[in-house]
């Protein structure tokens, strides 16, 4: 139930309803053929509104969606309940973590946490998904196995921001090692950055950006992009 709440205000509230239907669908691997067969609907209906070509579902038009989404997870085993479960528990080394209803490129981020591209800047166009603020100390510590994947939240392709750095060169030897890849690495007043760190970046082709911005400010401004997306 707390899922289906979440999906139901991610879509209610997104100034485009549509793209976040979207967004869920690929989020639970649903395509839009077995959506519409669900909602018995054509596929073109889907398409549609994820489009925009068809005016945003209603309140009863978005309910059936999501009964559909949780419809077909459970046929399946529930691995995305199971999966929203997991990341649902908290960790220490976690200081922020959030998705956006609808993707933004990296520069659009960037731009509202002062950021500036130190390695890899071709790729800064990828689009994010959302981000995570990570304690780098604790993360080092704290975090084993499974429990790294709660950095990801739910995709992979998002802003790592991590604090508590020296000069970066164990985040990013961790990200080469880990079999996922985020779209943009961020360091938080870092005191310098390591040669390596920046030569892995651009092996990794995933762009490293600073910001030096307080962390209030920085938590403010990541969770502004949330109401402009």
């Amino acid at each position: 139930m707390e899922l289906m709440e979440k999906i139901a205000g991610e879509i209610t509230l997104s100034p485009t309803p549509g793209k976040t239907v979207k967004k869920w669908r690929e989020i639970f691997h649903i395509p839009q053929s077995l959506l519409a067969k669900k909602l018995g609907v054509s596929p073109s209906v889907i398409s549609d509104y994820e489009n925009g070509r068809r005016q945003s579902p209603g309140v009863g038009t978005i309910r059936r969606i999501m009964v559909a989404l949780m419809g077909i997870d459970r046929e399946r085993g529930s691995p995305v309940a199971n999966q929203y479960a997991s990341l649902s528990t908290s960790s220490p080394a976690i200081l922020d973590i959030a998705e956006y209803p609808v993707p933004l490129r990296g520069d659009e981020l960037l731009e509202a946490i002062n950021g500036r591209v130190v390695a890899c800047e071709d790729e800064i166009g990828k689009l994010v998904h959302g981000y995570t603020v990570i304690d780098s100390i604790k993360a080092i510590i704290e975090l084993h196995g499974f429990d790294y994947m709660k950095i990801y939240g739910w995709s992979s392709e998002r802003a790592l921001v991590f604090s508590g750095i020296k000069c970066g060169r164990s985040p990013m030897v961790a990200i080469r090692v880990y079999p996922m890849r985020p779209a943009l690495i961020v360091y938080h007043k870092p005191e310098r950055i390591d040669d390596l760190a920046i030569r892995l970046a651009e092996s990794e082709k995933i762009s490293l950006a600073v910001t030096d911005l307080s962390m209030d400010v920085l938590l403010r401004n990541l969770r502004g992009l949330t109401e402009r997306t």
